[in-house]
Parts: structure tokens; sequence; C-alpha cells
């Protein structure tokens, strides 16, 4: 017999035309890709984004489309502004069906290197942006008893990389605070679904994230730099967001809780795994 966990969900998530969706960091990146593609299945989309230039312009790329869409500048760091991003959806639509939390940034720098600023600008975004995610919308989908909540972590989620360490914090506690939304909405015998996106090399603007930071009078490391200069070529290079939105739509309706965009790394948890059973002294390193 199998295990509560084992169990896949029964939700009511099988068709979108009509539906609500949110998505934060929607006005680029994946964010923006998976709007797009919720637009095209007939869904109505709220936009969310602190950089309200290029969340207007996505607001209109998707009008002009003929998607019905409301666009809101949000900072998911803020409690006030994730609480008025769901006063504003139900407002206008009365309802959210799919809430992608999927704003990010990254920082780096040797560990010892990196200031408290650093850290709290990271974590805002990053954990925090999720946590108001959940906080806001989680309760009125259970209410509705009908919805999926998503969350975008990382491979960085998975196994940890060197220089990134605020990166590598947030994203593990993407993983484990959605792995304690699905179980808990599995407890109380939900149907609304719950996954975790865990992408890898994705062509997204992640390695340009200072052009959002709030702290005006931060003066980027030698370090930093070094790997924004040394990350955009390889994220440049990485998978088109839109198949990820294809990825993630094909989740939802297969009720599935991992999206891990790159299947090699699969064997890299694997092995990561064997070295915390053999007791190895580090995880494997970062391909």
């Amino acid at each position: 017999m199998a295990t509560p966990w084992r169990t896949r969900y029964v939700t009511r998530m099988q068709e979108f035309d009509g539906r609500v969706a949110v998505v934060t960091g929607a006005a680029s990146g994946m964010g923006l890709a998976f709007a797009r593609r919720f637009a095209a299945l007939g869904m109505k989309v709220v936009l969310a984004d602190v950089e309200a230039p290029a969340l207007d312009a996505a607001e209109k790329s998707l009008r002009e489309s003929g998607g019905d869409v409301l666009a809101q500048r949000t900072d998911v760091s803020r409690w006030e502004d994730m609480e008025a991003l769901a006063d504003a959806t139900f407002g206008r639509f009365g309802t959210a069906h799919v809430v992608c939390n999927n704003a990010g940034v990254v920082t780096a720098g040797p560990v010892h290197q990196l200031t408290l600023e650093d850290w709290s600008w990271v974590m805002g975004v990053n954990l925090w942006g999720v946590i108001h995610g959940v906080k806001a919308f989680l309760p009125r989908m259970i209410e509705q008893d009908e919805g999926h909540m998503l969350a975008t972590s990382s491979t960085a989620g998975l196994v940890a990389s060197p220089s990134i360490a605020p990166y590598n914090v947030t994203k593990f506690g993407v993983v484990a605070l959605m792995e304690t939304v699905a179980r808990d909405l599995q407890i109380a015998r939900s149907q609304v679904g719950a996954s975790v996106l865990c992408p890898g090399e994705v062509a997204t603007r992640i390695a340009e994230s200072g052009r959002n930071r709030p702290d005006a009078e931060h003066v980027e490391s030698q370090a930093e730099r070094a790997f924004y200069q040394s990350a955009g070529p390889l994220v440049a290079k990485g998978l088109d967001p839109a198949e990820v939105a294809d990825m993630v739509v094909d989740a939802i309706l297969a009720k599935k809780f991992w999206i891990v965009t790159h299947p090699e790394w699969k064997e890299i948890v694997r092995k990561r795994v064997d070295t915390l059973v053999s007791e190895d002294a580090l995880p494997p390193r970062y391909p």
C-alpha cells in the first residue's frame, strides 16, 4: 500500500481555460514564459514584478496578444506587497487557480566575504518571497479546494554550489517549504496541488540580478562581477524559458511534485545522497 507521500494528488486542476494564474518575477525570463503559456491556454493572468518598466512591457505584450491581464508592481520580499497582490487578484478575478512563486535573485562571493546586506537581499526575495506567496494565496486556495501552488527553486536547491551561499540556502529552503506544503495538503486531503521547480541552466536574466538590488549604495565586489561575467554566457546557452513553461503545465496536469529541467541532475543528486550514506567528506562537485 502506498504511503500518503507516494500517492499522487487528486486535484481539480485539469483545465486551464478561463482560470486565473498569478506569476511573480513575471516581467522576464521564466516568469514571462509562464505568463505567456498560461495566457495561450486561455487563462487570466496576474503579472507581478519589482521592475516597473519591464512589467509594463510584459503587460502590453500579453494584452496585444489578447490576454486578460492584471499587472501589479510587487516587491515579493515585502509582506504588504504580496498581501496587496492577493487582494488585487481576488478583487479583480474573484479567485486564483495557479500561483507561481518564481521571483529570484543571486549574488556571489566567498561566504566569509559576503555582507549581511547580501544575505538580506537574497533571503528576502528568494525565500521570504515564496513564504509570503504561500501565506497570501494558499489559505484562499484551500478554502476553494482547487488550484496549484508552485515555487521556483533551483538545482542549487538540490546540490550546493560554491560562491553563492545565500542562493543555495534560499533554494534549499524553497524545496523544504514546498515539500512541507505538499505533505500538509495531502494530510488535509485537499485538492490543491503543489510543485517545486528545480531548473538548471535556463536563458534568463538571473546573471543581471544586481539591476534590481534595492541598496543603491551597494558596490559590486570583484567576486560578484566575476561570477556574473562567467555565469551570463552559460545561462544564455541554457534552455529556452518556453520549454520550462511547457514542463510546468505538464506537471500541473500530471500532478507531479518535482520538476527538474535537466535529467542529468538526478544522477548528481543520487551521488550526493551516496556521499551521505557512505559518510564521505564532501558532496559531489558542481559539474
